[in-house]
């Protein structure tokens, strides 16, 4: 199985591009009250959603985007609603298209705070999904990536002055994943915990104990506006919609497994039924194929899993 969507992300941090900067990268949504989402186009150079909340002596930044040029035209469009402090990045795990311009942001005075295992992974196993060559020049950008200054555990709350922002650690997509929530606003930032309309990278994933996460999680914070890791702002309804494709793939590949059927002949014979229902989902050509092979080595026992 290859890792090409993650070769991809890998090549867009280091190729020259002469695609144009800026917003065409992302697009900026408020949705809330000094709330912003950037939801990113799949084609650009930003990779995964990020966004940003505005309180009464300084900003939150959550995610930073898979190349520092799309970061840096963040922190422009920030400077256009505010000139507070970046008083603290939040990486919601440690994938690349989520801190790879942490460096942006760092430079401004930004505190980077992540699950207490992001810290070492964002160099150990991002350089470990570089598809070969894995030449020095690649090495060298995962290496150089900013590092959490702050690692928590469980839960750690940050103040705005008077405005909170919670980040609370939730199991399933890589073991190191926070969930940004901000009350008054009612606005929680998933990161890579929910795929909008999109198929999800599960080469981290424990897929049970994700599914327990999406129950939790509306549990947890009830009417509410989602950003999630990739795709558009949404909604309770998406996140049911995302949880019955991770059970309904375990039900596909444990059915096929039972049969005693090769990887081979399992991937042959679910692709088509899943395109039917999950063809028109982003990164389906880019990730469908190895969900699959992913998922029938979770169940059978034989996945590297990060801590979960």
């Amino acid at each position: 199985m290859t890792r090409g969507w993650i070769a991809f992300l890998v090549a867009g941090i280091i190729a020259c591009r002469n695609a144009p900067a800026g917003t065409g990268d992302f697009v900026l949504q408020k949705i809330g009250d000094g709330v912003w989402a950037a939801i990113v186009n799949d084609q650009g150079k930003a990779g995964g959603n990020a966004g940003f909340v505005v309180g009464d002596d300084g900003v939150v930044v959550i995610d930073t985007f898979q190349d520092p040029e799309p970061a840096a035209d963040l922190l422009a469009e920030i400077r256009k609603i505010t000139n507070l402090p970046i008083r603290f990045v939040v990486n919601t795990h440690y994938h690349l298209d989520h801190v790879n311009g942490n460096d942006v942001f760092a430079a401004a005075g930004a505190v980077i705070v992540a699950h207490k295992n992001v810290r070492a992974w964002i160099r150990s196993e991002n350089t470990k999904m570089i598809d070969p060559p894995v030449t020095p020049e690649k090495k060298a950008r995962v290496q150089s990536i900013a590092l959490p200054n702050v690692g928590y555990d469980a839960n750690v709350d940050l103040y705005l002055g008077a405005r909170r922002v919670n980040v609370r650690y939730y199991p399933g997509h890589t073991g190191g994943d926070s969930v940004v929530w901000v009350p008054d606003a009612r606005v929680v930032f998933c990161g890579d915990l929910l795929w909008k309309d999109h198929i999800p990278n599960l080469i981290d994933a424990s897929t049970p104990a994700w599914i327990r996460t999406l129950d939790a999680m509306p549990a947890d914070y009830g009417a509410s506006t989602w950003v999630p890791g990739h795709g558009g702002v949404a909604k309770a309804e998406d996140i049911a919609t995302f949880k019955k494709y991770l059970v309904d793939l375990r039900g596909k590949v444990a059915a096929e497994q039972a049969q005693g059927k090769s990887p081979d002949a399992l991937t042959r014979d679910i692709l088509p039924d899943l395109k039917s229902n999950y063809g028109n989902w982003g990164f389906f050509d880019d990730l469908a194929s190895a969900n699959l092979s992913d998922m029938a080595q979770e169940l059978a026992g034989t996945k590297r899993l990060l801590a979960h």
